[in-house]
């Protein structure tokens, strides 16, 4: 399984009305593409000057749909985040292949 992990750091005066549009319209988006199994918002806990920290996971079952991801649906969907919060947010992507689950 992949976990593709987004980080931003956004700025606290809208924070707020960023997480609603994030749960209601773009995380929305992304799972429409069919390609995810699951879905994860949380909030770091970190000192942070400037903004608050999330991570937002999306599990896919294989590289493959990771590729077809980033080769179809990736570009528009971060063209759309940014040309509503380029100048209120950083954002880094990381890639991790999950190789041991273990359930209790």
């Amino acid at each position: 399984m992949i976990l593709y992990n987004i980080t931003v750091n956004i700025d606290h005066d809208i924070h707020q009305e960023w997480l609603v549009w994030l749960k209601d319209v773009h995380i929305p988006d992304v799972l429409s593409t069919g390609l995810f199994i699951e879905n994860k918002v949380a909030k770091i806990h970190a000192e942070e000057d400037g903004g608050l920290s999330y991570s937002i996971q999306y599990l896919l079952k294989s590289w493959e749909d990771y590729n077809l991801y980033q080769s179809k649906f990736a570009a528009e969907l971060q063209k759309k985040y940014q040309n509503k919060y380029a100048n209120k947010s950083v954002a880094f992507r990381t890639v991790l292949e999950i190789i041991h689950v273990e359930h209790p």
